[in-house]
């Protein structure tokens, strides 16, 4: 049991680690909280598990989180797990387990300290000021116009700018403006004959022009969106559940809303409160076997609208009150009986606390859940209260989920932690309200982005291991694209896209028909099932909400795209298709034509050279396939910037 819980709280050691040796100490000793332990706790402890960190599950914000986390028994040090890891010489269980350790004096403090019972400062915290987020939404008051800025993001972020002297950043060129878009937008790469006609394009409002024609290509958003909201509702084509009926999908409904534009209020009532085409999100996942209470479908139910739908974490809160947040065990369980069918036990830490569980609402304030109603009735009520006009945390967390999409990082950050503080609050109000003024219409919100001056700026990278509240926004950060664009991208560019299984025929056949689009160029990556190469570069399996993917290359992905085989096989398909489509063609203008395709520019007279080197004056499929190859493992492809 020792061994466990020193897995599980390692990092607890900054505060217990020292010598084994200490003296004896009378439990009645004074402590001075203040210049005894504050010093010691913030010299050893503060970083770990303080303030919004709290490894291992461990927080010393206040002395009930302490006490919570059963480390200590107040009035007797001897019985305290603290005193076992702070004295013991086992090298797997002393603490910390790296640098230095607390000395014997420091030992004594902690001792004299749990004796006297844990004397804390009224209203001390480790914690910094805390932000109390909003909930009714909030129409701000609009910085002055200026020449040439109507739109009402630009006149936020242009203010915001001066307040930080920060500069302008220079604007995109109209083809990078495009490739930008259309991967936003619509997922794919816009065509070299398409960005020659938009470059030559003299008209002041081509910019505006080109982003509603995207938006206004249904078959196109609805296929590129399916992969944020496949993702977002754990919906998927094959995998855990769906074999032995313990889950179900939502794909025709998804795609139909998505097709349709459904309006953002009826699209989350129709889940929380749904139909049975779109009951499979709310249904949750009937795991096989034996599972933790808090895995049950009811929580895994009030874990996800949480998270999806006002960006509040209740996973921690289904164990035990969160020590991340204020969130506590009753919340997540209030919000799990309005779709219990029976009534709900209560489990701290998987045991039965013998008490029940009462429909509850996260937000009071906006109404009650009758719970002596039926479970249809409690969900038309929770759908009723999701959406309704005072419910800002609502719009607020779906236009940050946008922003994030397509400028890299949220207004607030992460994008499920709704609570925090947001960076500029009057620009995600802004959001929040037009969307609300708008009808909830997904697309407005994602038209106004990307007509805001701000989104045709270069891009800024940001450091990601800044703290949070250090961060000044400073322009659209580059984008990774997503393992289904970059399958695109290549299918686009050579040819060739997955080959799809029998299931999937029979599932993009039933797309076909939802969309009356006929045929496509290519079957897109987000209407089949997950591939090899696909899961490699990051689409994930969704049997839990995914709200953002990994951001980073890992050694995985870089030898997958080095040498991989399903990549490798996908560029030899490709390279035969390239050879029979430019057969007549040089190597150099087959070489220039695949760099128009992929990076929407001409390419430089050194990329030139050594791309027709590669392709040899005779160019075979294998040595298209190597061309093609150099190019999406450029930078400038993978990434939308």
């Amino acid at each position: 049991m020792t061994f466990l819980r020193l897995r599980f709280f390692p990092l607890l050691a900054a505060l217990l680690a020292a010598g084994s040796s200490f003296a004896a100490i009378a439990h009645s000793a004074e402590v001075d909280f203040a210049h005894e332990v504050i010093p010691l706790l913030q010299k050893h402890c503060a970083s770990c598990h303080t303030n919004g960190t709290y490894k291992g599950g461990m927080s010393l914000d206040t002395r009930e989180s302490l006490l919570d986390s059963g480390m200590v028994e107040p009035g007797d040090s001897s019985a305290s797990y603290l005193i076992d890891l702070v004295t013991s010489d086992d090298p797997k269980m002393q603490m910390p387990p790296k640098g230095e350790r607390l000395n014997a004096d420091e030992i004594a403090v902690l001792r004299r300290w749990i004796d006297a019972e844990l004397p804390w400062e009224e209203g001390f915290t480790f914690k910094a000021e805390t932000y109390d987020a909003p909930l009714k939404p909030r129409r701000p008051e609009l910085p002055s116009s200026v020449a040439g800025v109507d739109n009402p993001l630009d006149r936020i972020i242009y203010a915001y700018w001066k307040e930080h002297g920060l500069p302008v950043p220079a604007p995109l060129s109209d083809a990078e403006f495009y490739r930008r878009a259309s991967l936003d937008l619509v997922g794919l790469l816009p065509s070299a004959e398409a960005v020659d006609a938009f470059v030559a394009d003299k008209s002041p409002d081509k910019r505006a022009v080109l982003v509603r024609q995207l938006l206004d290509d249904e078959v196109a958003y609805a296929d590129h969106w399916l992969t944020f909201w496949n993702d977002l509702l754990r919906n998927d084509y094959a995998g855990t559940g769906y074999i032995d009926g313990g889950r179900s999908q939502i794909t025709g409904w998804l795609y139909n809303a998505l097709l349709n534009n459904k309006p953002y209020d009826d699209f989350v009532r129709e889940l929380i409160s749904p139909t049975e085409e779109s009951e499979g999100f709310a249904k949750g996942i009937i795991w096989r076997g034996q599972v933790n209470a808090s895995q049950r479908p009811e929580l895994q139910f009030a874990q996800n609208v949480g998270q999806v739908f006002l960006g509040v974490n209740l996973k921690c809160a289904s164990c035990h009150d969160s020590f991340v947040d204020n969130w506590k065990l009753t919340d997540s369980y209030g919000l799990a009986a309005i779709t219990s069918n029976e009534q709900l036990e209560i489990h701290r830490c998987d045991k039965p606390t013998g008490e029940m569980a009462k429909a509850y609402f996260l937000f009071p304030e906006l109404g009650a859940i009758d719970g002596s109603a039926t479970r249809e009735k409690r969900l038309e009520q929770l759908a009723g209260l999701m959406t309704a006009p005072d419910n800002g945390r609502l719009t607020r967390t779906i236009v940050n989920r946008l922003w994030h999409r397509l400028m890299g990082r949220g207004i607030v950050h992460p994008v499920d932690s709704m609570g925090a503080r947001p960076w500029n609050e009057d620009l995600l109000d802004q959001l929040a309200i037009q969307l609300s003024d708008s009808g909830y219409d997904l697309k407005k919100t994602l038209e106004l982005i990307a007509t805001s001056q701000v989104y045709g700026l270069k891009s800024a990278p940001w450091d990601e291991s800044a703290p949070v509240e250090d961060y000044i926004f400073a322009g659209p950060a580059p984008k990774r694209m997503t393992a289904e664009q970059f399958v695109d991208a290549l299918a686009e560019v050579g040819g060739v896209s997955p080959a799809k299984s029998e299931d999937d025929a029979i599932f993009v056949e039933t797309v076909k028909q939802l969309s009356g689009a006929g045929e496509r160029p290519f079957i897109r990556a987000s209407l089949i099932q997950s591939t090899p190469l696909m899961r490699t570069l990051g689409r994930p399996n969704r049997e839990q909400v995914v709200t953002t993917r990994p951001g980073e290359v890992t050694t995985l992905e870089a030898l997958e795209l080095s040498n991989g085989e399903p990549l490798s096989d996908l560029l030899a398909a490709s390279g035969q298709k390239l050879a029979a489509t430019y057969a007549n063609l040089s190597a150099a203008e087959i070489s220039r034509s695949l760099v128009r395709a992929a990076l929407s520019r001409e390419p430089t007279d050194e990329e030139l050279q050594l791309l027709v080197e590669t392709a040899g004056e005779s160019p075979t499929p294998d040595t298209l396939a190597d061309v093609l190859w150099c190019i999406v493992m450029l930078p400038e492809f993978q990434l939308v910037r």
